[in-house]
């Protein structure tokens, strides 16, 4: 499964350089992808370490990681619901991605002008939040237009749907995003077709100066932090001056080392990538042979059929069973082969959820 992360904020945030650094991040080995598949889409592997633990036993002629789409959402500007700007491309844009990173600047520089005058991260917020509930408002409005007469002729669906909508409706107009709502998935349903902008998950991405990044945050960054704190979202402390150089590295070692200057353990960005994949519920399995070991994504709670489903359709159609061998047991054994004979490869059927870290090979019949 593709997953893609929007990238917006108010201009001069850093919300291009971050997207820049991503965009030239240089990969760590050969067969680990990197490509730009339009001017504002950067694609970056997926970091994690099993799969390189996976590449030493199993010595494949491929090592595939999973990838993570950043796309950089230009043009938003206050207006931006009534087509001020970029607006009516940013909104279009926004629309299509799985979670919204939201950078919000958290540094003083006196040569970087704010767009407004001043450095106070919960008004840009604010400026953003407004804007996106401006336009779902204007969406939910079109939509209660449309329910409301068959809702009167006494249809149970659309009275039920007309509610959610109402719902949504004050939401917003206390200016409140949607999805701090508790919506059940038969709510979701009511507003699934108008592509509601709020209710979509984020993350927010301070961004601070290199001292600050030193000292994990600054003044600001606390200040932000308890605005968002109703909101039950992460704040991920990034400095994206510092990531763009630290895109340059090629070598596992000088990056590491590089990072070890400034008492990081991992970058800014393996740190956003982590966050999207919690914010998302997403896990990870594998699949591995002497052609390839490949990394795939998929939503936490899904079953065996549904994972077989991600490498192929036919693959969960005709699903007869899954081999599943766990990552710890093939560190310690070594080999398949090994694993089989000390008896650590389950055979799974349809009902079996998928863990974090399995080692898949599926049986299937078309």
């Amino acid at each position: 499964m593709s997953l893609q992360c929007g990238i917006v904020g108010l201009p001069n945030v850093g919300k291009s350089t971050l997207f820049n650094a991503i965009s030239s991040a240089k990969a760590e080995a050969a067969n680990y992808p990197f490509c730009t598949i339009e001017p504002n889409v950067g694609v970056v592997t997926v970091p994690d370490k099993r799969l390189d633990q996976l590449d030493e036993l199993v010595k494949p002629q491929k090592l595939i990681p999973t990838v993570i789409e950043f796309v950089d959402i230009a043009g938003l500007v206050k207006g931006a619901s009534q087509g001020q700007g970029l607006g009516n491309q940013f909104l279009a844009n926004i629309r299509e991605v799985d979670a919204i990173v939201h950078v919000v600047r958290c540094f003083e520089d006196g040569n970087i002008i704010h767009v407004n005058g001043s450095v106070d991260p919960v008004s840009d917020k604010e400026i953003i939040d407004t804007e996106l509930q401006l336009k779902d408002l204007e969406s939910v409005d079109k939509k209660i237009s449309r329910l409301e007469k068959t809702a009167k002729s006494g249809d149970s669906k659309a009275k039920k749907d007309l509610m959610v909508l109402q719902d949504c409706k004050r939401c917003l107009e206390e200016g409140k995003n949607i999805r701090s709502l508790s919506l059940d998935e038969e709510a979701m349903e009511a507003i699934l077709d108008i592509h509601l902008l709020t209710v979509k998950p984020v993350i927010y991405a301070a961004n601070v100066d290199e001292k600050s990044m030193q000292q994990g945050g600054n003044a600001l960054v606390e200040t932000f932090k308890k605005s968002v704190a109703a909101e039950r979202a992460e704040v991920v402390v990034i400095c994206a001056a510092l990531e763009a150089q630290i895109a340059e590295f090629s070598d596992p070692e000088e990056k590491t080392m590089f990072l070890a200057e400034y008492g990081l353990v991992e970058s800014g960005l393996d740190k956003l990538i982590r966050a999207c994949y919690s914010l998302l519920s997403l896990i990870t399995y594998f699949t591995a042979g002497e052609k390839e070991v490949k990394a795939w994504t998929i939503t936490r709670g899904w079953k065996a059929p549904q994972a077989a489903g991600v490498i192929h359709t036919d693959f969960e159609k005709g699903f007869i069973r899954a081999e599943v061998i766990k990552l710890e047991n093939y560190l310690k054994y070594k080999t398949e082969a090994a694993c089989r004979e000390a008896g650590k490869i389950a055979v799974e059927g349809k009902d079996y959820l998928v863990q974090d870290g399995d080692i898949m090979h599926f049986r299937f019949n078309v």
